[in-house]
């Protein structure tokens, strides 16, 4: 007679079981469909070190995905559409960093230049002016945009404060035009 095992052991021996099937199943995945998918991610970004980094990160959320219990019925498929968002994620931070480096006037190279006592008074005033406006936002707001500008994807924004990702994107929007206006307006060059 088998003794009798415990709810407990009965849940670990399931997510054991789960584990390795999930395992099994990335394992699989990627010896059917790496090539392919790398493949697809140079053409996409032209980089063959970013295509690595994203088939990377592909395999790991399939990894999470399948072993949450929730694998994709055509995992080739899904793989491709992770990847072009991953693709087009990556992409809009690319860009959106490049737009904030034209803004402040960085070049490729970095300026090669003597700060004066007129360029640093000048920099001392917009920092206040930016601190003054961060400083009269939402916590929320303040927060959401912080961590746009550090990098952080819209999903983790809306994760780290507590918001969907679609209502961190329109308080993202709504913030930047709040503080580009005040930082624009004659009240704040005083």
């Amino acid at each position: 007679m088998e003794p009798l095992t415990s709810p407990i052991e009965a849940v670990e021996t399931a997510t054991a079981h789960r584990a390795v099937t999930a395992d099994a199943l990335v394992v699989a995945a990627w010896t059917d469909h790496h090539e392919e998918i790398f493949a697809f991610l140079v053409r996409t970004t032209r980089d063959p070190e970013v295509a690595e980094d994203l088939l990377g990160e592909a395999f790991l959320r399939l990894t999470c995905e399948a072993r949450a219990g929730r694998a994709p019925d055509n995992v080739r498929a899904w793989l491709y559409r992770v990847g072009a968002n991953l693709a087009v994620s990556r992409g809009r931070r690319v860009t959106t960093a490049l737009r904030g480096l034209v803004r402040v006037g960085s070049t490729s190279a970095p300026p090669v230049t003597t700060s004066t006592p007129e360029t640093s008074y000048l920099a001392r005033e917009s920092r206040a002016a930016l601190l003054g406006v961060l400083a009269d936002l939402d916590p929320g707001a303040r927060a959401a945009l912080l961590l746009a500008a550090e990098g952080f994807s819209g999903a983790e924004i809306a994760a780290a404060i507590g918001r969907s990702e679609s209502a961190t994107r329109t308080l993202l929007c709504r913030t930047r035009l709040r503080v580009r206006g005040r930082l624009e307006s004659p009240e704040a060059a005083r």
